[in-house]
């Protein structure tokens, strides 16, 4: 096994540019870089859930209250009920 240089690397360019074509590789290099940024993203965020749970704190956001205007039915409620309305 030899060391992985910059021959090796010039013809695992080179396959690629014959097999995605030039027109192409820039959009395959943009959704790659993309790609590492989400999946940078969602490791920072891991850690931090991580670290948080480590803690033993955890920050829970508060539930959303409903608006005034807010006409939904509940699942729990009384079907032979009319929805209420402010």
């Amino acid at each position: 096994m030899g060391a992985f240089g910059w021959p090796h690397l010039l013809i695992i360019l080179a396959v690629i540019l014959l097999l995605f074509g030039a027109a192409k590789l820039p959009a395959l290099a943009k959704s790659l870089g993309q790609s590492a940024r989400v999946f940078k993203g969602e490791m920072k965020a891991m850690k931090s859930d991580d670290a948080t749970d480590a803690q033993g704190t955890t920050t829970v956001s508060p539930a959303p209250t409903p608006s005034a205007t807010d006409t939904t039915v509940s699942r729990d409620a009384d079907p032979g009920q009319p929805p209420r309305s402010a």
